[in-house]
């Protein structure tokens, strides 16, 4: 389980690829790196990934087809950085909303607007998704728990404050670039329950 509270960014120093496959290996600040194991979870990018060896600050993962395919951990370079978040433990303070790490798909930022104290991002918002994305709902965006200010038809936004830009890989994005979407649990719960009980009612 994550909280949606990046920790911080990891930066991409080896990738081994192979047919439906990648073993990519990243350094990680070494605060964030106590009590490492094998077996353990952590997020990237909002994907919740197993760490598979480590060596002092350097973390390496398996990533599998299904996983290439979904987000845009795919595409990563070596000098790329991720979003990062270790597993929440119990006890833990959880700032965000609770995540699970399992991302639906990526989508595209649209378009930036950047102001003194503010930058809002506008991503859009696909038809599979739509019925999840609403007004002050919660939405994972690339590991960060995040409020839509204002959504449309086929787009959204987020407003990001200066702390977020500096902690996440956010300021770094421009129009094209694709992030991860985790949409939040408990909205999904209550939209697919509604609309069945809607549709038992009407028949359809």
């Amino acid at each position: 389980m994550f909280t949606g509270i990046v920790q911080g960014r990891a930066q991409v120093s080896a990738i081994e690829r192979r047919d439906g496959f990648m073993q990519l290996t990243l350094e990680f600040p070494a605060e964030h790196c106590t009590d490492l194991q094998a077996g353990a979870s952590i997020a990237l990018n909002g994907t919740c990934l197993t760490i598979t060896q480590f060596d002092r600050n350097r973390i390496s993962f398996d990533l599998i087809a299904a996983t290439l395919e979904t987000t845009n951990l795919g595409a990563l370079q070596i000098g790329d950085r991720v979003n990062f978040e270790r597993a929440a433990r119990i006890g833990d303070e959880i700032g965000g909303h609770t995540m699970s790490g399992h991302i639906y798909q990526t989508v595209e930022v649209l378009e930036i607007e950047r102001t003194e104290d503010n930058c809002i991002i506008w991503f859009e918002r696909p038809d599979a998704l739509a019925r999840y994305l609403l007004p002050k709902g919660f939405v994972g965006l690339n590991g960060c728990s995040l409020t839509m200010a204002e959504v449309e038809t086929s787009r959204f936004c987020v407003y990001l404050i200066p702390e977020t830009l500096r902690m996440t890989t956010f300021g770094e994005l421009s129009p094209g670039a694709h992030v991860n979407v985790e949409v939040d649990p408990q909205t999904q719960a209550i939209v697919d329950t509604v609309e069945r009980y809607l549709a038992q009612r009407t028949g359809l």
